[in-house]
């Protein structure tokens, strides 16, 4: 396969994948492996997906262009500023314990099963939340709780990839009695400095590794624009999708396809 295309797909996947709670890195794999690309391409190293990533998340800021323009211009107010400070917690929160995490030398699984079983284990998790929370009122407020909680859940993704963290920190908020619309807001608006402060700090680590691919530039910004097209789309589509249903069958998917990489993903 010609490389533009492969980097069309893997951008598509990506801007599909980052912020629907069914892991990004699970499919990614699965993309690997059926694209055959070759260990050494630059489509399989961390800058690419670094790139890509971030293409995904500044998608975010577009959809919540409303709600950015909201913290610039009315952060004096009460109620904007509780917030701010909540996404900031969350933030700090997920900064000083990734750093932790890397102090204490955790890496990732170079083989596909524990991304596998992470990825089916949230789906099943996520059936139990929703069959808990079922005929239960929810709330619309952020407490600080909840948005500590939602930190944490990024930890937990950062260590179990294929956890997902936009299903970690929704199962989370959800579990403490968050309403879906709101727990997936603030889901996607923390991170959109996390995950664009991880891409810095991987992107600028990957440039300096010896023996890395050399940057093919053209390649990395079509993944990067692909993946912010595509995630535009997709996160528009749920925040949709969630005013009228459960996460269910995101539970379901994530079970398949955590099942197929187990199969195949070898």
């Amino acid at each position: 396969m010609q490389d533009w295309l492969a980097a069309i797909l893997l951008g598509v996947i990506e801007g599909i994948t980052e912020f629907l709670p069914i892991s990004s890195t699970g499919h990614l794999l699965l993309a690997e492996h059926w694209l055959k690309l070759p260990a050494g391409s630059f489509l399989r190293s961390e800058f690419f997906n670094v790139g890509i990533q971030s293409g995904a998340v500044l998608a975010v800021v577009a959809v919540f262009s409303e709600r950015m323009k909201e913290f610039a211009t009315r952060f004096t107010e009460p109620a904007t500023r509780e917030y701010l400070l909540k996404l900031g917690g969350a933030f700090v929160l997920t900064a000083l314990g990734g750093l932790a995490m890397k102090k204490a030398g955790l890496k990732l699984p170079e083989e596909v099963g524990p991304v596998a079983w992470a990825t089916l284990i949230g789906g099943a998790l996520f059936l139990a939340v929703e069959r808990w929370l079922k005929d239960k009122p929810s709330v619309g407020d952020i407490t600080w709780a909840v948005a500590l909680a939602i930190g944490a859940g990024q930890l937990v993704a950062a260590a179990f990839p294929g956890a997902s963290r936009s299903g970690t920190t929704i199962l989370a908020a959800l579990a403490l009695g968050l309403s879906r619309p709101a727990a997936t807001e603030f889901s996607f608006l923390l991170g959109v400095p996390t995950l664009l402060a991880a891409g810095a700090y991987s992107g600028f680590k990957a440039l300096k590794v010896p023996g890395a691919p050399p940057v093919d530039w053209g390649l990395f910004a079509l993944g990067a624009l692909v993946s912010a097209v595509t995630a535009f789309l997709a996160v528009k589509w749920l925040l949709r999708f969630i005013q009228t249903h459960t996460f269910v069958a995101f539970g379901w998917y994530r079970i398949v396809v955590g099942g197929v990489i187990l199969l195949f993903g070898r």
